[in-house]
This record gives structure tokens, sequence and C-alpha cells, in this order.
């Protein structure tokens, strides 16, 4: 009995995980994400360090925006995004482990995922950088190094 009155909220928790993957699941906006770990930036700069259109980085924020992940703040007529949960950011690096994890998983991927992983946690606290890494990816580093 108590299993069927807990049911619905799972379902509900489920569909709202499944919205927040779907918003997610476009690599425009994990970049965009990836861009505001530290600090708000304005449409300009995102454009500039992500090589998209203004058009396609102000639509990618506007959807970003409706789902509540990314807040606005004006400075007369410009907008600075920030993400609304930085820690939104460590979710998406705790994510690398699994495409790390896939036997699939080419030299060129792991290497990408390096560097992704170096700039996602780019400013962070050496410890807590140092958490994020998955083992196999910190021996993979050290091989490459030594190379």
């Amino acid at each position: 009995m108590e299993l069927a009155r807990k049911m619905p909220q799972r379902i509900y928790i489920s569909q709202e995980l499944a919205k927040l993957l779907g918003v997610l699941s476009h690599p425009d906006r994990i970049r965009l994400v990836g861009e505001l770990r530290q600090e708000e930036r304005d449409v300009n700069t995102l454009r500039e360090r992500l090589g998209l259109t203004q058009a396609r980085v102000s639509q990618q924020l506007a959807l970003l925006r409706a789902h509540r992940l990314v807040r606005i703040r004006r400075d007369g007529r410009h907008i600075f995004y920030r993400l609304s949960q930085p820690t939104l950011v460590d979710w998406l690096i705790d994510g690398l482990r699994f495409v790390e994890g896939e036997p699939t998983t080419t030299a060129d991927l792991r290497i990408a995922l390096m560097q992704a992983r170096d700039l996602w946690t780019a400013g962070r606290q050496p410890a807590e950088a140092a958490e994020q890494e998955a083992p196999e990816a910190a021996a993979e580093r050290a091989a490459a190094s030594a190379d």
C-alpha cells in the first residue's frame, strides 16, 4: 500500500528529471553551462568564446532560462547570464566519468574529456578538482604526461 502512494511522486520526479536532462541534451547548452561555471557573461562574450552566432547563443540561453537553469542581471542595456545553481557544472563533470568508462571511448575522446575536465574545473581549489577526477582518468593523464 505504501508503495502505491509513493509511485505518483516517483513518476512526477522522473518526469522532472527527464525534462532537465532533455534541456541539457544539446551540445551548445552544455558548452554554455561550462562557460557560465564561474562567472556571469553577456551574449557577446559567450558568442566569442564559443564561436556561435549571437542568435544561436540567445536562443539557447532563452531555453536555459525558461527551465530556470540560468538567471539574468541587467546593467543598463546589457544583460548578463549566470547559472542558477553553479553545482550543475559538478554534475556535468561527474557525467564525464560515464563517457570515460565506455569501452568504445577512443584516445581522441579521452583527450577531449581531459581537456573539458581541466576547463570546467579551472579556478577550483586543487583538492576539489582532484575529487572530481576519476581514477582511470588520473592514470591516463599521468601516462600522457610521461610521453
